[in-house]
């Protein structure tokens, strides 16, 4: 009885949390980049009230062991990196990526992860997001302000045009210059990205491997080595599916409904007992 009042607990406390989920899920329904984020559960240690035990060959059979269970706990909280739909923008600096990879942003000390594509271009040229954060080719991006592998777009620029393959063309005085290349990466696990707000990852330890050659992240053009390519004039939007979101608000709404039940069921009997005497 009173084991089913704390097992009722966990489970309040754990569909509120699936709740949490969901909700930042819908809130960001329309963020650009954004991934969703995947709650699940899984049961809690449980007690042995009898163990197993093997058939005697004299005429008894074996039996299964009994367990009661203790509630529920977290099992994880992921985030799932599938690909959102491209929403075509027409504006030249708004740019999404088709296929694997992160775009590289640097605030010249640290190097973040995104794959909110609308960038800008700042006083001074550099292409720039929302944040300020300079976007990266290929290179050092965490010495410096801006860093070496910062890209920019003079200001002198007669246009400029960006390829799949993440070239920057640059115009002027009619000639074009194509040197400068948009870098991406890819993790060995990119479920083990951590957001840090601003449509922003930073690794982690279970993203990729620090101690590997390679740090376990591959950084190159886009449309090499497994990387997608760039669709200039397109925003990734949410993959966020609504739908989705909302039926799994109403089960996991009905499960802490289910679970109040539980408490105060159990609460009854409590009192049931108090009032023998």
């Amino acid at each position: 009885m009173i084991r089913s009042m704390y097992s009722g607990i966990t489970g309040l406390q754990n569909h509120q949390q699936k709740l949490d989920v969901i909700g930042n899920n819908i809130a960001n329904v329309n963020t650009y980049g954004f991934k969703k984020g995947r709650y699940t559960f899984e049961d809690m240690l449980s007690q042995q009230v009898q163990g197993a035990s093997a058939g005697t060959g004299d005429g008894l059979g074996g039996t299964n062991p009994r367990q009661i269970g203790l509630g529920s706990s977290t099992g994880s909280i992921t985030n799932i990196h599938t690909q959102g739909a491209l929403q075509p923008t027409g504006r030249e600096l708004d740019l999404g990526i088709a296929g694997d990879g992160y775009f590289r942003v640097s605030n010249g000390e640290e190097v973040f992860y995104t794959r909110a594509g609308d960038f800008y271009r700042d006083n001074t040229g550099h292409i720039v997001n929302s944040n300020g954060y300079y976007l990266l080719g290929e290179g050092d991006g965490t010495t410096g302000n801006p860093p070496p592998a910062a890209l920019s777009i003079p200001s002198n620029a007669e246009g400029f045009s960006i390829g799949a393959n993440g070239s920057i063309t640059v115009i002027i005085e009619g000639e074009s210059n194509s040197e400068q290349v948009i870098s991406l990466a890819t993790f060995a696990n990119p479920e083990g990205l951590e957001k840090v707000g601003g449509n922003l990852y930073r690794t982690t330890s279970n993203s990729n491997d620090a101690t590997a050659e390679n740090a376990g992240i591959i950084v190159g053009a886009p449309g090499t080595e497994g990387l997608g390519q760039i669709a200039a004039g397109t925003l990734e939007m949410s993959n966020v599916d609504l739908s989705e979101e909302f039926v799994e608000m109403i089960t996991a709404q009905r499960g802490l409904q289910a679970n109040t039940r539980i408490i105060t069921t159990s609460d009854e009997v409590l009192q049931e007992l108090l009032n023998l005497k």
